[in-house]
């Protein structure tokens, strides 16, 4: 059966095998990037960005705060903006949630940061 697309701003279980160095691994959340654009194409990949719940990681240049209420998830977390990847969509296994608007502006933000746009 087809795998749903996936939307920008959503958050996912995603399934990322196992991990290198100081890659993110294994059962994970992530946030969706890409664009739409992207996500409804033929292309079978999605970008995403990894989400943690090591709140030191807060205070990383263009990381960003998430909250439980508003997103979906259990307990606060931090969108790490370094941690990009694009994996495959067979991947992401199961929608969790959403990011508020304004908090996917303050993760574009962080993004053109780590990618010097």
């Amino acid at each position: 059966m087809p795998h749903p697309p996936a939307s920008r701003g959503e958050i996912w279980w995603a399934g990322l095998g196992r991990p290198r160095g100081s890659e993110p691994g294994h059962r994970r959340l992530v946030l969706v990037v890409q664009s739409d654009d992207f996500n409804r194409s033929r292309i079978a990949t999605a970008v995403v960005v990894a989400i943690t719940s090591n709140m030191t990681l807060a205070f990383a240049p263009g990381n960003v705060v998430c909250r439980p209420k508003s997103t979906g998830l259990t307990r606060p977390s931090v969108i790490n903006v370094s941690q990009i990847a694009t994996i495959d969509r067979s991947r992401l296994t199961e929608r969790i949630g959403r990011v508020t608007e304004p908090t996917m502006d303050l993760v574009d933000e962080g993004l053109r940061l780590v990618l010097a746009l």
